[in-house]
């Protein structure tokens, strides 16, 4: 292909690809129902998000149709599916308090703007140097952030202002405490229950929908006193407004851009972030530059419809491909079907009670908080854990863009102390043999079929990890057995061990054994932290190359029922 060629590919959007492959009706049955799916899990959520964030219901839903549509028919995945997420709730309200809702449309407006110019300038890529630790930081504070802007309507707590910053608003929460309302609190807690127990017995069924609609109904007919949507918001406008631009000046934008980067930031990060997943799941590739493009257009325009800001959201994104989606109509779907909610029973969101929502974000913000993976993380060397837990603090106590900017910075300076140590000194006479096995050129010569071997030269860190992953899905048919040759990787950090894990994961799915080769120490030590050691199961490993080929061809040949499996 030439280079003008695939840069035009690069550009185009994958709704354009999938339809120039043949759109048959089975494709559309399968994208209508999950579409359909998609939308019943975004309909509460999409409301719930709008109030945490300062704004009314239906900018939720507003934003969840147009940037939702635009979103799939412009961006670079095959099955994403956008609308508002929880990472943009604090930032949100925090413009909405210092530049009121017009300032927070013109901070939109200029993201949108931002995430076009990243795409065209060939910027998506570099959502593969953010670290792990990074990332899991914090996404984990403003999940904790959520949560606790959830308290007062969880509980019906009488207070005429909430403070913004962590600490004093628990310090209110405390004193308020005397107002709780028993009503309220069971509302809020009966909804938390069925979601929960719909999610761990019939996982299938939208426990989000399901909780508010019985929830609803319970204080409608007996007439509970709680506080709903109607009752806080008794005003809410019915349809889509009409498009407009907010004020814009030159003090205005000068206002404003600090926030305007943040949420360009957030989005883009979000929104390839939740790509990588759904291209793990679907075994695709997405193209990051175009998903960029198509998240600023889509931002522009829900700012223009008086929308929120918007990214790819990964919940959403997997549920549309549990579903069935196969293309990036399910997602255009789903923003219609929301949009019939707005024109034909929006009236309706009413007698929703807001306890029942604050359960939904409680929610929300555990399944952000990937506990999992903190707690990974958290036994990794001290470096990585450190890094995880300041982003994870400064994103509490100080500030989001402050958390992600200390964040970047430290974990390169972390990577660059840790690669001057990786630097050995030997004479000539010290390992030759073994060099010069690892030194074949041809590492298929007296393979066995069935077998595939990469051999990895060099630190495996939080800019490589996706390119290993991205290696392995090349490959055109699935092996029996991969072997990693990884002699020459002298440096594995909390990024690089989370890639192989999930290397591992994927290749089980598959049903394909790893075996490691000559893993050296401090890659080991990594490796033993996750469980994916020499006394894991999951994995096999052998001292060199040579001792590799000779474990992958006993395997081969061995009776299915003595082979060791992958767990």
């Amino acid at each position: 292909m030439k280079p003008y060629d695939a840069r035009l590919t690069a550009f185009t959007p994958k709704l354009i690809t999938v339809l120039g492959e043949g759109y048959t009706f089975d494709r559309l049955r399968r994208d209508s129902i999950a579409g359909l799916t998609v939308a019943i899990v975004a309909l509460p959520l999409a409301m719930a998000l709008a109030i945490a964030s300062g704004a009314t219901p239906d900018k939720g839903l507003i934003t969840a149709v147009i940037a939702g549509f635009l979103i799939s028919a412009l961006g670079g995945s095959r099955v994403q599916v956008g609308g508002p997420t929880g990472a943009f709730v604090v930032v949100v309200f925090n413009v909405i308090a210092q530049h009121g809702y017009d300032g927070l449309l013109l901070a939109t407006l200029m993201a949108g703007v931002l995430l076009i110019v990243a795409g065209y300038s060939g910027l998506g890529s570099l959502v593969r140097f953010i670290p792990q630790p990074v990332v899991t930081g914090f996404t984990a504070g403003i999940a904790v952030i959520i949560a606790s802007s959830q308290v007062k309507d969880f509980l019906g707590l009488s207070m005429k202002t909430v403070p913004a910053d962590f600490i004093p608003k628990w310090s209110a929460y405390f004193s308020a405490l005397g107002s709780l309302q028993l009503a309220t609190l069971a509302i809020g807690a009966g909804s938390l229950t069925l979601i929960i127990a719909l999610r761990k017995w019939t996982p299938r069924l939208p426990g989000f929908l399901i909780a508010v609609v019985l929830a609803s109904a319970i204080v409608a007919l007996l007439h509970v006193p709680v506080e709903t949507i109607g009752s806080r918001f008794p005003e809410l406008p019915t349809g889509l407004p009409a498009p407009a631009l907010p004020e814009i000046s030159f003090a205005r934008l000068q206002a404003v851009a600090p926030a305007a980067f943040t949420i360009a930031f957030l989005a883009g990060i979000e929104a390839l972030l939740s790509a990588v997943v759904a291209d793990g799941m679907i075994g695709s590739r997405h193209r990051s530059n175009q998903e960029l493009v198509g998240q600023g257009v889509a931002n522009m325009a829900s700012a223009v419809f008086g929308g929120l800001p918007a990214t790819g959201a990964i919940a959403r994104t997997a549920t549309n491909i549990r579903a069935g989606a196969v293309t990036p109509v399910a997602g255009m779907l789903h923003a219609v079907f929301l949009l019939l909610f707005i024109l034909f029973a929006s009236k309706l969101m009413a007698f929703v009670p807001l306890a029942a929502l604050a359960a939904i974000l409680f929610m929300v913000a555990w399944g952000m908080s990937e506990h999992h993976r903190f707690l990974q993380l958290l036994r990794m060397p001290n470096g990585d854990r450190s890094l995880l837990l300041l982003t994870f603090g400064l994103t509490i106590f100080i500030d989001l863009t402050v958390a992600i900017a200390v964040g970047v910075t430290l974990a390169s300076l972390l990577f660059m102390m840790r690669m001057s140590r990786t630097v050995e000194i030997a004479s000539d006479s010290e390992g030759s043999a073994s060099d010069a096995e690892e030194e074949e050129l041809d590492q298929r010569t007296a393979l066995p079929a069935g077998v595939e071997v990469f051999r990895i030269d060099g630190p495996i860190f939080f800019g490589v990890a996706n390119d290993l992953m991205d290696t392995l899905r090349r490959i055109g048919s699935a092996p029996k057995i991969i072997i990693l040759r990884m002699r020459r990787v002298p440096l594995l950090d909390a990024s690089g061990v989370t890639a192989m894990g999930d290397i591992v994961d994927h290749a089980e799915v598959l049903g394909i054994r790893v075996i490691l080769s000559g893993v050296t120490a401090q890659p080991m030590e990594m490796l033993e932290r996750v469980s994916l050691g020499p006394s894991s199961s999951r994995v096999l490993h052998s001292a060199n190359f040579a001792d590799a080929v000779r474990l992958a061809s006993s395997l081969t040949v061995e009776p299915a029922s003595t082979a060791p499996t992958l767990h």
